[in-house]
């Protein structure tokens, strides 16, 4: 298991350049987070690379992320990566019982959210603080698509508090904000 084959197989199954983003700002997410709890790094962030692998080809309940997680028993990654892509989804009534398991589903959400509370700012990821984060997540028109419950639900689960928790993911998604396409406007290529 390797960041390389992780990224190749990510490419294979999804297409869409804004769902790879997410993936990687997930990526990012975890990545932070594992440095930040003393874990294994790379596991994290294949982790939060593949978790959504399978969306694009089959979004529905019924499919998402099992096939996904079918594929990667087949390709030998380990159990607690494909347990914690399982127990990313509510739907599945997995519980969240490892540290990377809380960790995924924290970040998940709200790495969306903060793109695209980003995308709408000249700014984009610098300078942005909880507080603008907040303020859009009270916005039931902004990104209506993310759930708010999961977001507060998600830092509840980890221990960790809503405010710090936005301010930690947004500082690692600036470190690839130009990977990610938020880098501020005055910046980009």
């Amino acid at each position: 298991m390797n960041r390389e084959e992780a990224w190749r197989l990510l490419c294979e199954w999804t297409q869409s350049e804004s769902l790879r983003k997410h993936m990687l700002a997930v990526e990012a997410a975890m990545r932070a987070y594992a440095r930040r709890f003393g874990e294994d790094e790379e596991k994290w962030g294949i982790t939060g690379l593949l978790h959504d692998m399978d969306y694009e080809r089959h979004p529905s309940p019924q499919e998402h992320p099992r096939v996904g997680v079918a594929e990667l028993e087949r390709l030998g990654y380990p159990e607690d990566v494909r347990r914690a892509i399982l127990s990313h989804a509510d739907y599945l009534d997995v519980p969240r019982e490892t540290l990377m398991e809380k960790t995924l589903y924290a970040v998940d959400e709200l790495s969306g959210f903060i793109t695209a509370v980003a995308l709408m700012r000249p700014d984009r990821l610098e300078g942005l603080r909880a507080k603008s984060v907040r303020k859009k997540m009270k916005q039931k028109s902004f990104a209506a698509g993310v759930s708010r419950e999961d977001i507060v639900r998600g830092a509840e689960e980890l221990g960790v508090d809503l405010n710090e928790h936005i301010e930690f993911v947004a500082a690692a998604l600036r470190e690839r904000a130009e990977e990610l396409g938020l880098a501020p406007e005055r910046t980009r290529r």
